[in-house]
């Protein structure tokens, strides 16, 4: 069997870097753009006095960056055809966002909003397999120009990875819904047109059926952003949302009625095994830079990288990314040729060990790095900040481990309804 990146992913990978070198790197020289990823980040990114969102000029650079990506036909990469894209696999995407990543930051690809020249369209691949076709002919142009951007609304204030247990409400009233209720963490809603809420429309609480997706404007008479939670990583666009007798059409019901929690699901799997890469990546980055430091830094007359307190922690983590790159590279072409919810274990293997790792590796760099890697004048803090976030959001570790385990001791999909 040969576990070399197949020679069709290895050349989509030079010419990605030679795009990067020739269109991004001097964008990100070009006006002081160095800014967003220097010592000053995390204060050239947020409007600190606008509920600490990300600043306007910031953003309007990832557009450009995103403009010239399209434009050489990079970001959709993912996309089926019939979206200008060329219908990327999982093991593809994979292999692509940990090489990225690898490269440590920079405006080539920033996780911190998810924003990268070989995009992630998760919402458009919902749209594409649980929207009518009506919804379709409305939404797709919109997701693809940027004229409609969805958030995602899932968690609320009592109930965050027991999504069974939501406390949003849905009825009918006539030809219409009626939504109350709230969410929390509910990301990107500083520009969204519409917002993806999740509500129980029928059974009872705990119950996987019964919940309902709906697409809710957020201009809408009632829908409520009350304020940005303010987080370990700046800036933030995780609102606080309330909603009191929001009314929607029959033609905001997204995907099935009683069955969202599959748009959920089918959202997360794709994007866990991607974040899963790009956490391998990052600390894959930390690991070279925190080597490339003990090889030169010198202590008592001789390189660092000498002792041997300095070289095996670095070992163990360099042996950890090998072992995962290969569970993360398997698991992708398993998504690629199996149901999804066949091997929702290794996904959820894969998520909780790599985001753990970025953190460990970005910790391990610090430490080898002394007082500089703890400054901002190196990125390991910043690379710390964000990837710990991954260890809560989109299902905990906790939530991850729950799910292996349900696969090794045979307690069936009954016992995880996330």
């Amino acid at each position: 069997m040969d576990f070399a990146i197949p020679r069709e992913i290895q050349t989509t990978l030079d010419e990605i870097d030679a795009f990067i070198e020739r269109e991004i790197k001097p964008l990100e020289q070009q006006d002081d753009n160095i800014r967003f990823f220097d010592h000053r980040r995390e204060w050239a990114r947020t409007d600190f006095d606008n509920g600490g969102v990300p600043r306007e000029d910031w953003e309007a650079l990832l557009r450009e960056m995103r403009r010239r990506a399209d434009a050489a036909g990079w970001l959709r990469l993912a996309l089926p055809k019939e979206y200008g894209g060329r219908n990327a696999s999982n093991l593809e995407m994979a292999i692509i966002r940990e090489h990225l990543a690898t490269k440590g930051l920079g405006l080539h690809n920033d996780l911190q909003n998810e924003s990268s020249i070989v995009g992630n369209f998760p919402t458009v691949l919902m749209m594409r397999d649980f929207g009518t076709d009506a919804q379709k002919a409305q939404w797709m142009p919109g997701f693809l120009d940027g004229t409609r951007r969805l958030a995602f609304g899932l968690t609320e204030p009592n109930h965050g990875s027991d999504a069974t247990y939501m406390e949003t409400t849905a009825f009918r009233d006539g030809d219409e819904w009626v939504l109350n209720g709230m969410k929390r963490w509910n990301s990107g809603l500083h520009h969204a047109t519409h917002d993806i809420i999740f509500a129980r429309t029928s059974g009872k609480p705990g119950d996987p059926v019964g919940i309902t997706a709906f697409l809710v404007p957020t201009n809408s008479p009632g829908f409520k952003v009350e304020f940005f939670w303010w987080t370990f990583n700046m800036p933030t666009d995780h609102a606080e949302v309330s909603m009191k007798d929001v009314r929607v059409g029959s033609d905001a019901v997204f995907g099935r009625v009683d069955h969202g929690l599959e748009l959920a699901q089918h959202f997360v799997h794709e994007n866990r095994i991607r974040q899963a890469a790009s956490s391998l990546g990052a600390a894959q980055f930390c690991i070279n830079e925190a080597v490339k430091y003990s090889n030169t830094r010198v202590t008592w007359g001789k390189k660092l990288s000498t002792n041997q307190g300095i070289q095996f922690p670095l070992v163990e983590l360099h042996t950890e990314a090998a072992m995962l790159r290969q569970l993360v590279r398997y698991t992708a072409w398993s998504l690629d040729n199996k149901h999804h919810m066949e091997v929702t274990h290794l996904v959820a293997m894969c998520n909780y060990r790599a985001n753990r790792l970025a953190c460990d590796a970005a910790d391990r760099a610090m430490q080898t790095c002394g007082g500089v890697g703890y400054s901002r004048h190196m990125p390991f803090e910043h690379i710390y900040r964000h990837h710990r976030r991954y260890r809560i959001t989109e299902g905990s570790e906790e939530i991850q481990m729950r799910k292996v385990g349900s696969q090794l001791f045979g307690f069936g999909a009954s016992a995880d309804r996330r």
